[in-house]
């Protein structure tokens, strides 16, 4: 990346593809922004800018990235694949790490060894995703959603009968459902009504929104 590029980008402030960071604050902390990224549609992590836009740079380009690419290994399961540029913007050094969406969504948090008394469970790590210019932790509903639509997933078998005719009757109408007022609706367990969310969403039919602590769904 050129400076004109990284300018540019600066410029347009912290974005759902764009987080800046004063300094390396911690494995964890970059680790989640980074999942996020990839969980999400992909961007870039900017290291030696503050939240307001001001080019501050970093100390130790080597040391910073270091502990960036130790995040990416070990705080994230899978691992996170990034791209480091150093660019110099008016004798700053900016650390640009490019992170592509991700092919293996959900990526998840992994605890830190004293966090997690040197055992890792998979129930303990987060998934997070980009929500505007925040990252913030995806329920359940939208890590089973980003693991349905990696490209890896396996293919998709969708069959329109009456559970989803009533859905999307009931969303021209009230434009939104929760998973428990659809579980409702259709009068079908919680587990099955999850899976035809997850199928429509992964089919383009319908989009699933984090809302104010319950996730909902409306028609794409």
């Amino acid at each position: 990346m050129n400076a004109k590029k990284l300018r540019a980008i600066i410029e347009l402030g912290e974005t759902d593809t764009v987080e800046f960071k004063r300094k390396f604050s911690g494995f964890e902390k970059i680790a989640k922004e980074m999942i996020a990224l990839a969980n999400t549609r992909g961007g870039y992590l900017l290291v030696g800018v503050d939240d307001d836009g001001t080019v501050v740079g970093v100390d130790s380009e080597k040391s910073e990235i270091d502990l960036i690419t130790s995040s990416a290994e070990f705080y994230s399961e899978p691992p996170i694949e990034t791209d480091i540029d150093i660019v110099d913007i008016d004798g700053f050094d900016v650390i640009a790490v490019r992170i592509p969406e991700s092919r293996t969504k959900p990526h998840h948090l992994v605890p830190s060894p004293s966090e997690s008394n040197g055992q890792v469970d998979a129930r303990d790590t987060r998934v997070y995703i980009r929500q505007g210019d925040k990252s913030v932790m995806a329920s359940r509903e939208v890590a089973r959603v980003l693991a349905a639509t990696q490209p890896e997933a396996p293919p998709l078998v969708l069959e329109i009968g009456n559970i989803e005719r009533t859905l999307f009757d009931h969303l021209e109408r009230h434009e939104r459902i929760t998973l428990r007022e659809f579980r409702n609706l259709v009068n079908i367990s919680e587990r099955r009504a999850s899976r035809s969310l997850v199928r429509l969403v992964r089919a383009g039919l319908i989009r699933i929104f984090t809302g104010n602590g319950e996730d909902y769904y409306t028609l794409s």
